[in-house]
C-alpha cells in the first residue's frame, strides 16, 4: 500500500490535532461500512504484526498501530475528497457537540447560540452529514429558539428544516441585542413549507425545483416589537387585552397617535438604515407575524395589518415609509379584531408579541406600475364544489391577475377566477354574459410613482402595459362568445376584454405543479392547508402556508324530507356547505330593500354598528344572521360593513340577493372573511330569493314582532332597516332548524319543536 498517500493524509488531519481520535473513529466507521476492514479485524490485524516483531506489548501498542493501520487503509482507499469530506464530518461532529450544549444551556443568549451556530456552518456542508437522530434534537432546540414555540409546528418542522436552514434564517434577521425573540407564524410556515417542497438534504422533485422560488425574505423577530414598546414606555399596552372591548375599541383610535410619536432605538435605526441600503429601491411588504399567526387551528386571516411599500427615492425618506410601516404593523396587535379572536379561542392569556416578515415584492415594473402576473390563494382541499364531478381531494385556486390583494379581501362588483384543481376549465358560471359578469374588472399594483398601492380597471392597464402574458389572461368577445387570443402579439381590445386565464392554466405548469405542491404539503402536515402565492415568468412564488380552516362536521348532513312547506322559511342550492344549526331562538334579519333605500354612508355604517351591538346582546343567545348581498365587504353599497368581532357569536351568516338589485353574494370560500366564519365556526349561507325553485318567505321576516327598540332602545331609529325576531314567541313555540347538505347541495332553514341538545351544534 501507498504509505506516501498515508503521510499526506496524516499532514491534513494534523491541521486539527485534537481531532485525530474522532477523525480515526469517523474512518473505521467508514471502512466499516464499505466492507474494507472492520474494527475488530484491525485490532487482530494490529496484534498480529505486534507478535511478528516483539514477544510483549501493551495495549497502549496495540491502539498506536490499529491507528496507523486505520490511516493506512483509508487513504488508500478513499480519494482526495473523499478524505477531506471526512476530515470534515469529524470536525462537524466537534462543532455540533458544542452547539447542542450551548443551545440546550440555561440561560443562552441568541448570541451565544449564533456563535456556536455559524461556528457549525463554517465548515463546508459536503455530501456527509449528522446522522439524523443525533441532529433532530438540536434543531428543535434552534426552532424554539429562533423560529416557533408551537409544538404542532415543531413536531413537523424538526423533520424538515435543517440547522444550516436555521443559520441562513439568522443571516437573514434583524434583532435587537436586549431582547431575544422569534421570527412568528407567518414566516415560519413560509420557511416550512418551503422546506417540505425543496428539502436541503433529500433528493429535490425537478419540476419543483424548476418552478417554486421564495421571495427574498428578511425577519425582523419580535425582540423588536418588544424593545420598541419597552423604550417607548408602552408596556402597559401588554394589558389592552384584559379591558373591555368598548374600552379597547376606543383606545385604538388614539393610539395612532402614540405610536406615530413614538421612536425605535438608536441601534435599531441604523439596523433599519442598513437594511434599505443593501435591498435598494425594490418595492417591500410588511407582514404581520406574530408569534401565534397561522397556527394549528388559528390562523388569524386578516386580523393583523401588512403595509406595502413602494421604497423610493431618498434613503432617509425610505427609512421614515419603512418605520411607520413597522409601528403600523405592531400596533395592529393591540387591535379589537385580534383581540377578541384571542378571546374566543382561549389564546388571551398568551404573551402575543410580533414579529415582521419583510419580503421583496414578487413582480416586475411597467412604467409606473410593479405587480406580478397572477397572484393568489389555493387550498388543497375544495369544499365549494358547484358540481359532483369536481374532486374535493384536488383542491381550488381562488386566482387573480396583479397583486394578490384581490384573492384574499371582499371586493366590490369584482370576482377572482375561482379553479377547480380537479377541472381547472369548470366554471361554475354558464354563458358569456355571465362569465363577464363575474370575473375580475380591478387590479390591484403598486404605484412606484405615486408611492402608494393602487386599484386599476383592467381597461386602462390594458392600455398602459404591454405585458407579455396578458394574452395568457384574458378572453376577447367575438360574435357572443369567449375566446383567447389565437397569438401572442394580437391586439387586445379592453372594451373585449375578459380576464379568464383559460389560456394560462391550459398551456402552463401551473395546475399540475398546484396540485403536486398540495398535496406535498398537505401530506408532510398531516392536515389539509392552504398557500399564497404570486406567478410571474414562469416561478411561483410561495408566499404563505398554513393549516387550512375547515369545518369540524365531517359527516354527511342531509335535508329532512317532507318538511311541510308551509314550515320552510328558506331553500338554498348553491355554494352550500356542510352544516346543521338547530334550535335557532333568534333572528336578526338586515332588510336588503331597506338597506338598499338608505341614503347616506353614515346611515350604511350605523347598521354595522347595530349588527355588533346585538352580536354581543345576544351572545350567550342561539342567533342566526341574515342580510343584503356580501356581508364584510370594502364596499358599503353592496353588504353591511361588518368585521369579525361583530358577528362571531351568530351561528349561521345568510347572505341574501334579489335579482333585482344586482347584487350576487360572491363565493367567498377562501377570503379572510370566509376563514373567519369557519373558524368561529359560522355556516355560511347564499340565499337566492328569485331563482326559480328557491322558497324564501320574506312575509315571515318583515311581519314578525321586531325586538330592536326593546333590546337596544337607543337605536330604535333602525328599526325598519334591522328587525330582531324572538322565532318561538311568534312561531308557537316551535325553533329555526337549519341544515346544509353540501354533497347535494341543498339546504333548508324549518320551523319545528325544539330538537334534542345532543343533536344540536354549530356544525351538527
Amino acid at each position: 500500500m501507498d504509505l506516501l498517500r498515508a503521510y499526506r493524509m496524516y499532514q491534513q488531519m494534523m491541521q486539527y490535532p485534537k481531532l485525530l481520535p474522532e477523525m480515526r473513529r469517523v474512518f473505521r466507521q467508514a471502512l466499516g461500512e464499505r466492507k474494507i476492514k472492520n474494527e475488530e479485524e484491525l485490532h487482530r490485524e494490529a496484534e498480529e504484526y505486534l507478535k511478528s516483531t516483539k514477544t510483549s506489548f501493551s495495549e497502549e501498542e496495540v491502539r498506536e498501530v490499529e491507528e496507523a493501520l486505520t490511516d493506512l487503509y483509508f487513504s488508500n482507499n478513499f480519494t482526495q475528497e473523499e478524505i477531506e469530506a471526512y476530515i470534515n464530518l469529524a470536525r462537524k461532529i466537534e462543532r455540533f457537540r458544542n452547539l447542542n450544549k450551548v443551545v440546550n444551556m440555561d440561560g443562552a443568549t441568541s448570541i451565544q447560540i449564533k456563535k456556536a451556530l455559524n461556528a457549525f456552518c463554517e465548515i463546508p456542508e459536503g455530501d456527509l452529514y449528522i446522522p439524523p437522530n443525533e441532529a433532530i434534537g438540536t434543531r428543535v432546540a434552534l426552532i424554539n429558539h429562533f423560529i416557533s414555540n408551537q409544538l404542532r409546528f415543531i413536531g413537523i418542522a424538526k423533520h424538515h428544516i435543517t440547522i444550516r436552514d436555521i443559520n441562513e434564517l439568522c443571516n437573514q434577521s434583524y434583532w435587537s441585542r436586549r431582547r431575544s425573540g422569534r421570527i412568528g407564524g407567518k414566516a415560519a410556515g413560509m420557511l416550512l413549507a418551503y422546506k417540505i417542497l425543496l428539502p436541503r438534504l433529500a433528493k429535490r422533485d425537478p419540476e419543483l425545483e424548476k418552478h417554486i422560488v421564495i421571495p427574498e425574505s428578511y425577519y425582523f423577530n419580535s425582540g423588536i416589537f418588544s424593545d420598541f414598546l419597552d423604550y417607548n414606555g408602552l408596556e402597559e399596552f401588554r394589558s389592552q387585552k384584559y379591558k373591555s372591548r368598548e374600552t379597547i375599541e376606543e383606545e385604538y383610535k388614539t393610539m395612532a397617535r402614540l405610536f406615530e410619536r413614538a421612536a425605535f432605538p438608536p441601534d435599531l435605526v441604523e439596523q433599519f438604515r442598513d437594511f434599505l441600503q443593501k435591498v435598494g429601491e425594490h418595492p417591500l411588504i410588511l407582514r404581520s407575524s406574530s408569534l401565534l399567526e397561522d397556527n394549528f387551528g388559528y390562523a388569524f386571516s386578516g386580523k393583523y395589518d401588512s403595509v406595502f411599500l413602494a421604497n423610493q427615492g431618498a434613503l432617509e425618506t425610505r427609512l421614515q415609509d419603512f418605520m411607520r410601516g413597522l409601528k403600523r404593523v405592531h400596533m395592529s396587535t393591540f387591535g379589537p379584531a385580534p383581540i377578541l379572536y384571542r378571546m374566543d379561542h382561549d389564546l388571551l392569556d398568551f404573551d402575543e408579541r410580533m414579529s415582521v416578515l419583510v419580503q421583496k415584492v414578487a413582480g416586475r415594473r411597467w412604467g409606473d406600475y410593479f405587480f406580478p402576473f397572477a397572484a393568489g390563494v389555493a387550498y388543497s382541499r375544495n369544499t365549494y364544489r358547484w358540481t359532483p364531478r369536481i374532486k374535493m381531494e384536488e383542491g381550488l385556486v381562488r386566482l387573480v391577475l396583479g397583486l394578490g390583494t384581490r384573492a384574499v379581501d371582499r371586493v366590490a362588483g369584482d370576482y377572482p377566477r375561482m379553479i377547480a384543481l380537479s377541472h381547472p376549465l369548470l366554471r361554475p358560471e354558464v354563458g358569456t354574459d355571465q362569465i363577464r359578469k363575474y370575473s375580475q374588472k380591478m387590479v390591484d399594483v403598486l404605484n412606484l410613482r405615486e408611492n402608494q398601492l393602487e386599484t386599476v380597471g383592467l381597461g386602462e392597464l390594458l392600455s398602459k402595459v404591454a405585458h407579455p402574458d396578458f394574452h395568457e389572461a384574458v378572453s376577447l368577445v367575438q360574435d357572443g362568445h369567449l375566446a383567447p387570443p389565437m397569438f401572442k402579439t394580437q391586439p387586445l381590445d379592453p372594451e373585449k376584454c375578459c380576464v379568464t386565464f383559460e389560456k394560462f392554466l391550459t398551456r402552463s405548469p401551473f395546475v399540475k405543479l398546484l396540485r403536486k405542491i398540495l398535496h406535498r404539503l398537505e401530506e408532510a402536515y398531516g392536515h389539509p392547508v392552504d398557500i399564497e402565492f404570486a406567478w410571474d415568468q414562469g416561478k411561483l412564488h410561495l408566499l404563505q402556508c398554513r393549516t387550512l380552516a375547515i369545518g369540524s362536521n365531517d359527516h354527511s348532513v342531509r335535508v329532512p324530507a317532507e318538511v311541510p312547506e308551509e314550515k320552510i322559511v328558506f331553500t338554498n342550492d348553491r355554494g352550500v356547505s356542510n352544516g346543521a344549526i338547530l334550535n335557532v331562538e333568534y333572528i336578526v334579519y338586515v332588510d336588503p330593500k331597506a338597506y338598499g333605500r338608505l341614503q347616506s354612508y353614515e346611515q350604511k355604517v350605523g347598521v354595522g354598528r347595530v349588527v355588533g351591538r346585538l352580536n354581543r346582546v345576544l351572545e350567550s343567545k342561539r342567533y342566526g344572521l341574515f342580510g343584503p348581498g356580501r356581508w364584510g365587504s370594502n364596499d358599503i353599497n353592496l353588504g353591511v360593513k361588518v368585521g369579525y368581532e361583530d358577528i362571531n357569536r351568530t351561528l349561521f351568516l345568510a347572505e341574501i340577493a334579489f335579482e333585482e338589485k344586482g347584487a350576487t353574494p360572491e363565493v367567498s370560500y377562501g377570503t379572510h372573511f370566509f376563514n373567519d366564519l369557519v373558524e368561529a365556526r359560522i355556516v355560511p349561507i347564499a340565499i337566492y330569493p328569485d331563482q326559480p325553485g328557491t322558497i324564501f318567505r320574506e312575509e315571515f321576516f318583515l311581519n314578525s314582532p321586531n325586538l330592536l327598540s326593546s333590546l337596544i332602545p337607543e337605536l330604535g331609529v333602525f328599526q325598519e332597516v334591522v328587525r330582531v325576531i324572538q322565532v318561538p314567541s311568534v312561531c308557537d313555540g316551535q325553533l329555526l332548524h337549519v341544515y346544509q347538505d353540501a354533497e347535494n347541495q341543498k339546504g333548508m332553514g324549518f320551523l319545528g319543536p325544539s330538537k334534542p341538545a345532543s343533536e344540536s351544534g354549530r356544525w351538527g
